[in-house]
């Protein structure tokens, strides 16, 4: 796949595009947020490390790559686990520099970023890749940090501390360090007090000054000052703020070999860095049913719509077909689509959604016909109705059609309360290999 890689300049993000590599996809430009004043080194994000941002923007002559860069205009405002379009959250600015990418360079297909730990990251870019029509490749997510950490290493990373925020770190000391310099201390401080070796718990942040992504040149950071921002004894706060850095060229290696393919875009964008800008777009998550589709379930002869309910209030099962005895159907997506709203009608007269729903069972007759399914299937049942997370789903191909039940036959299991509790985790990973979808993995209820 054609990739955008998030970068902040961490060596999380470094170490994720080298991965994405490996797995044989090719990094095509990159894609970074920073503070809207170039004077501000950090900014108070659940989202973003700024940290560096001034030494970010050399990124681009480094690898040869394209940038495109966004000034942060949100704030945190939607603060929830699980995340609902919200205009003026920062999310917002990560959905509009990734349209613009995609606008830009349309064969881009996919995002890759270098969460390992965070649900609250990983489930933004989620998010923001589902409603771009985009594919997450989170590489780095749930594996071991102290492997991490090593492997990171091995395959030539460079990179320095430019903030540390933990027991045992104290910025005049171990700012502008090298990860390698202090693994064996990192280690050191794990078994003392508990940290993160690769500072996923915020004890740490860091800024890659070269690796071998970097074709073209290596970052040198020539002087900078340490900014505390607490000094307080048991763990100082402290960032390094570059006065001054150049760049080394060096001799172009073919170490990585799929950087550099970049016969797909522009020349003149190759190596140059884009300012995005613009206000907040509207999601395109954010469709509301168009009359047609009512009309179109109005339109359905009585007869031919069928819907069953369990007795039991508390649990129960509803479950919805049309009746093609002459095989009639007008295809799946038109079948689906009845299905569902129909559904959504039956829920939504007993009290409840989408979000009390807890599993689906979607019968189809052609599974070749899935991604017709699949795409008429996420316009019914989004994160935006199931706040508490979507359903668990099973999709089974049978004879339908053969035996006069249209195209779709769907069974859901509902429940009467919203306690349940979700893993969903949608980016291609190690720990999850192809991308599962819009369903929940695990589907928990008390």
């Amino acid at each position: 796949m054609k990739v955008v890689a998030l970068v902040s300049g961490g060596k999380d993000s470094c170490y994720a595009m080298i991965k994405c590599m490996q797995y044989s996809h090719q990094v095509v430009a990159l894609a970074n947020l920073l503070p809207a004043d170039d004077s501000v080194d950090e900014l108070d994000s659940y989202m973003y490390q700024t940290v560096g941002h001034q030494i970010v923007v050399t990124y681009a002559e480094c690898m040869g790559l394209p940038l495109f860069r966004r000034r942060i205009q949100g704030s945190t405002r939607h603060q929830k686990l699980s995340y609902r379009m919200t205009m003026g959250d920062e999310v917002e600015d990560m959905f509009v520099l990734l349209n613009e990418v995609k606008r830009q360079i349309p064969s881009v297909t996919a995002v890759c970023s270098g969460a390992i730990a965070s649900d609250y990251q990983r489930l933004r870019v989620e998010s923001v890749c589902s409603r771009l029509g985009l594919v997450s490749l989170a590489y780095l997510w749930k594996q071991d940090q102290s492997l991490l950490l090593q492997e990171m290493i091995t395959n030539g990373i460079v990179a320095i501390t430019v903030k540390v925020a933990a027991m045992g770190l104290d910025p005049r000391k171990h700012l502008g360090k090298d990860i390698g310099f202090l693994k064996s201390y990192l280690h050191r401080l794990k078994e003392l007090y508990g940290i993160n070796v690769c500072g996923e718990g915020g004890e740490y942040e860091t800024l890659t000054l070269d690796c071998p992504l970097f074709l073209k040149a290596r970052i040198v950071l020539d002087e900078f000052d340490v900014i505390m921002d607490s000094s307080e004894a048991i763990a100082p706060v402290g960032i390094l703020h570059p006065l001054a850095f150049h760049l080394e060229n060096k001799e172009e290696s073919n170490s990585i070999s799929d950087i550099d393919k970049t016969s797909e875009i522009c020349p003149e964008k190759v190596g140059f860095v884009y300012e995005v800008q613009g206000d907040f777009l509207q999601s395109s998550e954010a469709i509301c049913q168009s009359a047609a589709e009512v009309t179109k379930l109005d339109g359905v002869a009585e007869h031919r719509l069928r819907i069953s309910r369990t007795k039991s209030y508390s649990t129960f099962s509803i479950c919805c077909w049309l009746q093609d005895t002459c095989h009639t159907s007008a295809g799946l997506q038109e079948d689906l689509e009845v299905v569902l709203k129909k559904i959504e009608l039956e829920l939504v007269g007993c009290g409840f959604n989408w979000e009390n729903v807890l599993y689906v069972h979607l019968y189809i007759a052609d599974m070749n016909k899935f991604t017709i399914a699949n795409e008429t299937y996420v316009r019914y049942i989004t994160q935006e109705k199931c706040p508490f997370g979507v359903p668990s789903r099973s999709t089974i191909e049978l004879p339908l059609s053969q035996v006069g039940l249209g195209s779709a036959y769907i069974e859901v299991l509902v429940a009467n309360d919203q306690s349940k509790r979700v893993l969903h985790v949608q980016s291609i990973s190690c720990w999850a290999p192809s991308c599962i979808g819009p369903y929940s993995q695990v589907n928990y209820q008390a």
